[in-house]
């Protein structure tokens, strides 16, 4: 017997289809928020080391911070994404910096 969606949906799918579409992991941006006293040395610090970006990446990323106020610094599924918030405001705490580091929905 088929499975229907709500009427708003519209149409009919199977089973298989609707775990397919529960299976998608939400992701979340990791974002960075500019301020007048981290350095850009230490933002681009932050995003080789946690986030695994290579130096050039690094240095454009932190220009879209300085630049625009903020910078995606990486897409990641929610855990994934939660603990390299933490361990940015970690390493900016322990360097006395007021680095700023959140997340959203994709």
């Amino acid at each position: 017997m088929p499975n229907y969606w709500p009427e708003e949906e519209g149409g009919i799918a199977t089973e298989q289809e609707q775990q397919q579409k529960v299976d998608k992991p939400r992701l979340y941006k990791v974002l960075l928020h500019n301020d007048n006293y981290t350095t850009m040395e230490f933002v681009v610090m932050v995003l080789i080391a946690v986030f695994h970006k290579s130096e050039a990446e690094a240095v454009r990323i932190m220009l879209d911070v300085h630049h625009n106020g903020i910078g995606i610094a990486g897409v990641y599924q929610r855990d994934i994404a939660e603990t390299k918030v933490q361990r940015v405001l970690q390493l900016a705490q322990e360097a006395q910096f007021p680095l700023m580091c959140s997340m959203e929905p994709e």
